[in-house]
């Protein structure tokens, strides 16, 4: 117990964890302002409710300075809740690339200003129009998909091979902190201050934490000038044999003869298409089988990102004590994790359809099922740093591309399914998940690996690109 609490003090105290904790509240403010748009919609457009009553011209006047009401078609408020995911896939790959080469405290730094600042012009852009608003979110979703992808790269430098869970889980936990925040605080927001000022709040907490950024962070801990000796030789020695990208070409044709790259591929792609079900769908399966009000939902809704956020922490911390404890070897570690976070939400899934008698019990699953795709932090979401940290930017690029078709066609084709047969929907697309997960699942298992793999070494045999 003394050793344990040794080592949990030393993480905390350590600069790199503090580094881990600012990239983490960087993301919580990226998701916020990611998704926020998706919830202040309903009262952005026209509505069909009591502002048609006689004797409220007066407040229905002073309600509308407060939140602007526009009228947008289902059909337009489609492609802008859609504008931001296509800024976001076209920035994978070439800045997963990119990343290996040039600075990540300026990627990150410029991209996260950039994404506050366009959160403060949304207002604007919408009075402008649907046009506006739509460019507006394309541009941010470039600078966002910018600062999320390129972030990986940073710990190549920074993550000791025994910390490297603790802090990748703790800095990718703000996307799910931040969900939780945005569903559990905007709805109070919009109804007190109105809806631009989700815009403005996340807008200047973005920019704050841009500027904290650029004063806190370097791209090398042995060019930082307030990190301790000690921990600056610690992570230099734990990284001395790593290889560097810097002057390397990419071996594409090795990478994709590569069968652990298509692991992490397909692992991806599993986790991508159950994570858009449980976070598109949920308000709607809520609403379809609990029949709750909309605060109900709302807070429901936020319930899994929270339990969500708390399993991507644990997962770190149990991914470093087995392996400083050599408890478990880092591949048992890797699958362990594929299998839990693929397995048990599409478990969950199909107990919400066969054993949810009551509605306490359809809450747990539900909660379970959308939470539990967390594990994969300890897993597929980070095995490209073990199998090619010289590339690891440019692996997370093309993998996060590949979980993104996933995303699309799984959010599509759900939507496809409840449209056609209402009915029997949700037996269908929890069925169709498992199938993906377990399939998926299974390659990881046979062929995933968590050694560096020759092709990323830098042996000049490969053929190069």
């Amino acid at each position: 117990m003394d050793t344990l609490f040794y080592f949990l003090v030393r993480s905390f105290c350590s600069f790199r964890y503090g580094l881990s904790l600012l990239l983490h509240l960087c993301n919580v403010a990226l998701m916020a302002q990611n998704m926020c748009l998706n919830l202040t919609m309903v009262i952005m457009v026209n509505s069909t409710g009591p502002h048609s009553l006689p004797n409220t011209s007066t407040e229905e006047h002073l309600d509308n300075i407060k939140n602007p009401v526009y009228n947008w078609s289902p059909k337009i408020q489609g492609i802008i809740f859609s504008s931001i995911f296509y800024g976001v896939l076209i920035t994978q790959i070439p800045v997963g690339y990119l990343s290996e080469k040039y600075s990540i405290k300026k990627m990150i730094g410029f991209s996260l200003f950039l994404s506050s600042l366009l959160s403060l012009l949304m207002p604007m852009a919408a009075e402008g129009g649907a046009a506006f608003l739509l460019a507006c979110r394309v541009a941010q979703g470039v600078a966002q998909g910018s600062a999320l992808i390129s972030q990986h790269m940073i710990w190549v430098k920074w993550a000791p091979p025994l910390e490297r869970g603790r802090l990748t889980t703790l800095s990718l936990s703000g996307n799910l902190l931040g969900s939780f925040i945005v569903l559990l605080v905007t709805g109070f927001i919009c109804q007190s201050l109105g809806w631009p000022m989700v815009f403005y709040i996340f807008g200047a907490c973005g920019c704050a934490l841009s500027l904290l950024w650029f004063v806190l962070f370097y791209d090398d801990p042995k060019d930082h000038p307030c990190i301790s000796i000690s921990e600056k030789e610690y992570i230099l020695s734990c990284l001395n044999q790593q290889v560097s990208s810097s002057t390397q070409s990419l071996p594409i044709k090795a990478m994709i003869k590569s069968l652990p790259f298509w692991a992490i591929a397909f692992g991806s792609f599993a986790f991508h298409w159950t994570n858009t079900i449980m976070v598109l769908y949920t308000p709607t399966f809520i609403k379809a089988k609990l029949h709750v009000n909309i605060k109900e939902n709302g807070l429901l809704s936020a319930l899994p990102y929270l339990f969500a956020w708390s399993f991507g922490i644990l997962v770190g911390h149990l991914t470093d004590f087995f392996l400083s404890r050599n408890i478990l070897r880092l591949i048992t570690i890797r699958k362990l994790f594929n299998t839990l976070g693929l397995l048990l939400p599409a478990f969950f899934s199909l107990c919400l359809l066969y054993l949810s008698s009551s509605i306490y019990s359809m809450t747990i699953f539900l909660i379970l099922a959308s939470s539990t795709g967390s594990f994969c932090m300890g897993g597929v979401l980070i095995n490209g740093l073990d199998i090619a940290p010289s590339f690891y930017g440019f692996l997370k690029g093309v993998t996060a591309v590949i979980g993104m078709i996933g995303r699309l066609i799984s959010s599509t084709l759900c939507g496809v399914i409840l449209n056609q047969d209402p009915e029997s929907a949700w037996f269908k697309i929890f069925i169709l998940m498992a199938v993906i997960d377990v399939l998926c699942l299974l390659f990881c298992l046979v062929f995933g690996k968590a050694d560096i793999q020759d092709w990323a070494k830098g042996n000049q045999e490969h053929t190069r690109l």
